[in-house]
């Protein structure tokens, strides 16, 4: 692996809060105040522990500041470090949430994060994962993935021409195959501004307004851009639908490294902050009536 030397990066802005988009009512967030090295808010989250040994992921998660932590200007870091005291020769951080919501009838529901990618050139990331989705909580129940739901709002991919492309996806029903193609996912894909370096605002919109459930949907945002959606008469399965839309879902925030995925790490991948996933804020808020976000 290649190496650099890279110091922790401290952002711009200073206090984050989530924006305030009108009708709109915040339920829930987090701007990750607290000391720099601190661990973020363990009432919040859960900092996860151990060896996932999924996706032939490389990365051990470790609940310590050198892996997760806060910046000191109102942000999470969340490292990716070479360790050869783990199983792969990786360790990383990841945090889920211990409060859950669930998208509600009648309503637009929307969740929201700012999020910035660590500097390093694109090359000596590659096999570098970072991620923001949601989980169906039924997972904690014993259901397996992907019947317990799944909403990726935010993964990226290294591209072979040096550029990064962004992907929403809805996981589903049964794997391999079913509804939601899995392992692949019903996926939309949006070029990353900036390469990732700045910061930007991923967002997933379930919009259950509609008279049927054939006319809900979740509707993927980048900057306030719409770049994908799925409406229930794609799935075209009430029960599914039902199953990953209309249940508790908690947020999950991770870097992990190679796997099916990203691919391999190379000889020229490079670890620490250059290649961290800092987010400045998580949100969840509930609209009563149809509205439009401008922003």
């Amino acid at each position: 692996m290649h190496p650099l030397t890279f110091f922790p990066l401290f952002p711009l802005v200073q206090a984050w809060k989530p924006p305030n988009y009108p009708s709109y009512t915040l339920l829930f967030s987090d701007s990750f105040a607290g000391p720099s090295g601190s661990l973020p808010n363990k009432s919040h989250w859960n900092i996860i522990d151990g060896f996932p040994d999924i996706n032939n992921e490389l990365q051990t998660y470790i609940p310590d500041s050198r892996y997760v932590q806060h910046s000191g200007g109102e942000t999470l870091q969340l490292v990716p470090w070479q360790n050869n005291a783990t199983a792969k020769g990786w360790a990383s951080g990841r945090v889920e949430s211990s409060f859950t919501f669930k998208p509600s009838d009648g309503k637009k529901t929307m969740i929201e994060a700012s999020i910035s990618l660590g500097d390093y050139p694109l090359p000596v990331k590659r096999g570098i994962a970072p991620s923001f989705f949601l989980q169906g909580e039924r997972i904690r129940r014993g259901t397996e993935w992907p019947a317990c739901g799944e909403f990726d709002v935010m993964q990226v991919k290294i591209g072979l021409d040096e550029d990064i492309d962004g992907f929403g996806t809805m996981h589903c029903d049964v794997h391999p195959g079913g509804i939601c193609n899995e392992p692949k996912g019903l996926q939309g894909v949006v070029e990353v501004p900036g390469m990732g370096h700045g910061w930007n605002r991923w967002r997933v919109v379930w919009d259950r307004t509609g008279e049927c459930w054939e006319c809900e949907r979740a509707v993927w945002y980048l900057n306030g851009e719409e770049y994908w959606a799925v409406e229930g008469k794609k799935i075209g399965n009430e029960v599914v639908w039902e199953d990953t839309v209309r249940e508790d879902m908690f947020f999950v925030l991770g870097v992990a490294v190679g796997g099916d995925w990203a691919g391999s790490p190379t000889e020229e991948t490079a670890d620490g902050y250059g290649s961290m996933m800092e987010v400045g804020y998580v949100a969840f808020t509930s609209l009563w009536t149809a509205s439009r976000i401008d922003s």
